[in-house]
């Protein structure tokens, strides 16, 4: 049966690689870092990293290694269950409290990732009577995690307030209303006006639901995410994020939300319920990142000065850099190729600079719009200002050297 079936897959995998699609996956020789090892045919090399959600510089952090490796000892090394049976320690309920705490939530809720989060959080809350009000950038977990509701679904253009206004009235018979925006769109670098989406909430008795996964961490006062940016950490009802981008960057999501939001999701969400508890070692690595990201200003104060000066450079340097939104800059940063070629270009001038020892990633079509595509450089506390320029001077001499 399978060789008709091989045949198929083929031509769809051809199909891909024809159009300049094939997503290929280079393999690092060492921890993750601001400084890397790739591994390639002709051995290891070394290479800038521009292009991971280690925000904070802590996935290799060696406070962050230490509190791992030390719990190894106390804690084991797996559950080999989920948290209702008998995979509950203690560690884990410290680090919901302390998420909750950080975030100014009641409570929150472990997750095996993020996606799980999201995707374990609209079935239980918003059903047939209920309307979920969604920006068409969020991300895929998001839009799978609506899909398995059976909620009526309404779609508004990114950070259009007058169109969010017009999905609000057109379900206003829903039992429920409810929100969904990403705080940071991932492939744009832009953060969704949460005042304006809670003034239009408030005004149509709807929900808030934020992804914060690219924010939490770094972003605000104190690095509570988005909601603490733009003054409504009381006005957004749920909060989802990640351990596996500043806090650690290992693995590991959360929903943050009102007590009884939590306390439902305990006894019905089903990526919660089936699923094997988050690892002890991530759960220890995780509060220690959690108190290095919530107690000191100086590595997001170096990530903006990065982003900002990575801009700056870039900009005067002739490329095409997507604009950052009114409220500032975010440390994703991409540089656009847009038109007809642009997949092809951005590829070309990605393969160039990891041969001059800068590892950047290109993105297409699926991933963003046709004739958008893009290098997503992000930024880390634990790039220098050398590492920024030499960045800059990569992408420079890419240009000159493949158009």
């Amino acid at each position: 049966m399978y060789g008709e079936v091989r045949t198929q897959l083929a031509a769809t995998l051809s199909e891909i690689a024809d159009a300049g699609l094939y997503k290929h996956e280079r393999e690092l020789a060492g921890p993750q870092d601001a400084h890397i090892a790739v591994a390639g045919e002709a051995g290891t090399a070394p290479a800038l990293n521009f292009c991971a959600n280690n925000y904070l510089g802590l996935a290799d952090d060696e406070r962050v290694v230490a509190a791992a490796r030390a719990s190894l000892d106390a804690w084991g090394f797996g559950m080999a269950s989920v948290r209702f049976i008998c995979g509950t320690q203690t560690q884990h309920k410290e680090l919901e409290r302390r998420l909750a705490a950080y975030l100014g939530t009641d409570d929150a809720i472990l997750f095996s990732s993020c996606f799980d989060a999201n995707g374990g959080v609209f079935e239980v809350l918003f059903g047939d009577e209920d309307a979920i009000i969604s920006d068409e950038l969020n991300h895929a977990s998001l839009i799978d995690g609506i899909r398995l509701s059976k909620a009526a679904r309404y779609r508004y253009r990114n950070a259009d307030m007058g169109d969010l206004e017009d999905q609000l009235k057109a379900a206003a018979s829903a039992r429920r209303r409810v929100i969904v925006t990403d705080g940071v769109f991932s492939m744009d670098g832009t953060y969704a006006p949460l005042d304006r989406i809670c003034d239009l909430a408030d005004r149509y008795e709807a929900l808030v639901l934020v992804d914060d996964s690219h924010a939490v961490g770094f972003v605000g006062a104190t690095g509570a995410g988005t909601p603490e940016l733009f003054g409504v950490r009381d006005r957004v009802d749920i909060l989802t994020g990640t351990l596996g981008k500043a806090l650690g960057g290992a693995s590991g999501g959360y929903v943050a939300a009102h007590r009884e939001i939590v306390d439902l999701l305990r006894q019905r969400s089903r990526p919660y319920l089936f699923s094997n508890s988050v690892a002890p070692i991530v759960v220890a690595g995780s509060l220690e990142a959690l108190e290095i990201a919530s107690g000191s200003a100086e590595a997001r104060t170096r990530l903006f000065e990065n982003t900002a000066l990575f801009r700056r450079l870039m900009t005067d340097a002739g490329f095409a850099v997507n604009p950052p939104s009114q409220i500032g800059p975010h440390p994703i940063t991409p540089i656009m190729f847009p038109g007809d070629d642009g997949a092809r270009q951005a590829t070309r001038i990605a393969d160039h600079m990891l041969g001059q020892g800068v590892y950047v990633i290109a993105f297409s079509f699926p991933v963003v719009p046709r004739g958008k595509a893009r290098i997503r450089v992000q930024l880390s506390a634990a790039h220098s200002d050398a590492d920024v320029r030499a960045c800059v001077d990569a992408f420079v001499a890419a240009r000159e050297a493949v158009g």
